[in-house]
């Protein structure tokens, strides 16, 4: 392969350039905006530097040539069968130059939004479906990174949906690191914690229903919400549909009156209050009322309507308390689902289960790596 860098005034200067000297198989590597000359600053002259290369194996004399798809796979077979030749070792100039287009492929990440209105077009789609669900930028200049360095080991290009397909992949391998998943029931008392109007009490319900008529355990509900004047009806109505029993919390010795109380049962289900989440005072007043130890997993609760900086910040406020897994709610009512990526990515932690509406008991997944990026790209059937 041979790599060589042009500078030009414009880019089509620059391709007249790169087709006389390299031919008509020459591929862009990377350009870029440079300016040159000037005086103290200013009135410099702006060009286009461009990397191009060409696999010198193709490289033929000049000539008029029809190729038809027949010819076109022959000529594809011809490049890729000396790679086959197990026993045959590249030449060192061929290592130095994989090794400068490694080093090419890399720079792009750093120069990615310089760089962008010189992606093929198929990589400029993907580029601008991922940043308008807000993607963080880091996580997409690292997508994008590799599906160049994919772009340009393809010997065809790729369609926008291929491309769509490996970014898809990607960030489901990415998630993988992470847990997943809802209650196991390895712990006997689940707590759901977050901010004011994400719907923690219909999310509590779901998983209710969920554990009693799909796994058949025996459930009880505890409620620390006596904050919210209707907040302890509606989980009364939700406690008489299911059929199982409630208690209200108002400190922790009456928590503990309620976990004494459904000794016998499989599952305790523990509601609490949504408040103001900038005011660090509402975790403390939770320490005080529940007993947050190694019997209890608690999910935190996030509307995928909140702001991704508030999504941090309520992150960083319920931090003293140990939060297991995330469930994102409210996936109904919004179009952009890059936050929920970003955010778990960024800390590092899963999710147990989306929401996507207010019925109750349907309207609730648990979450998987795939489920999570089938929401951000649209995909159905997300089951």
């Amino acid at each position: 392969m041979k790599v060589k860098k042009y500078e030009a005034a414009s880019m089509p200067e620059a391709m007249k350039m790169i087709r006389s000297e390299l031919g008509d198989e020459a591929v862009i590597l990377n350009s870029k905006v440079v300016h040159k000359n000037g005086f103290l600053g200013l009135f410099r002259k702006k060009n286009i530097e461009v990397i191009a290369a060409v696999d010198s194996v193709v490289q033929k004399p000049k000539q008029q040539v029809t190729l038809t798809k027949s010819t076109m796979k022959e000529q594809n077979r011809n490049i890729a069968a000396p790679l086959k030749d197990e026993n045959q070792k590249p030449s060192l100039e061929m290592m130095n130059q994989i090794t400068e287009l490694k080093s090419i492929i890399t720079s792009l990440q750093k120069n990615s939004d310089e760089l962008s209105d010189h992606y093929p077009l198929p990589i400029k789609s993907v580029s601008m479906f991922l940043e308008d669900q807000e993607i963080d930028a880091s996580i997409r200049k690292e997508l994008i990174t590799a599906i160049l360095e994919k772009w340009y080991e393809n010997k065809q290009e790729l369609t926008t949906d291929e491309l769509k397909e490996l970014s898809h992949s990607l960030l489901v391998q990415k998630l993988n690191a992470l847990p997943f998943g809802g209650i196991s029931y390895k712990k006997k008392y689940v707590s759901v914690v977050g901010p004011t109007g994400v719907g923690k009490t219909t999310t509590l319900a779901k998983i209710a229903a969920e554990a009693i008529l799909k796994d058949g355990k025996k459930v009880a509900f505890i409620t620390t919400d006596t904050y919210r004047i209707a907040a302890i009806e509606q989980l009364k109505t939700y406690a008489k549909i299911l059929n199982v029993p409630i208690e209200v919390s108002y400190n922790l010795e009456d928590f503990q009156k309620a976990k004494d109380q459904f000794s016998d049962f499989d599952l305790i289900l523990i509601d609490t209050a949504g408040r103001n989440f900038r005011n660090q005072q509402y975790v403390k007043d939770l320490l005080e009322i529940i007993d947050f130890n190694e019997e209890v997993e608690t999910f935190l609760v996030l509307g995928l309507t909140s702001k991704y900086s508030d999504m941090m910040t309520i992150y960083k406020q319920f931090s003293v308390i140990d939060i297991d897994r995330v469930i994102f709610t409210k996936t109904d009512e919004t179009e952009h689902f890059g936050q929920m990526v970003n955010f778990m990515i960024k800390n590092r932690i899963g999710a147990a289960y989306i929401t996507t509406g207010q019925n109750v008991p349907d309207d609730i997944q648990t979450a998987t790596p795939e489920i999570v990026v089938n929401t951000l790209f649209g995909v159905a059937g997300n089951e």
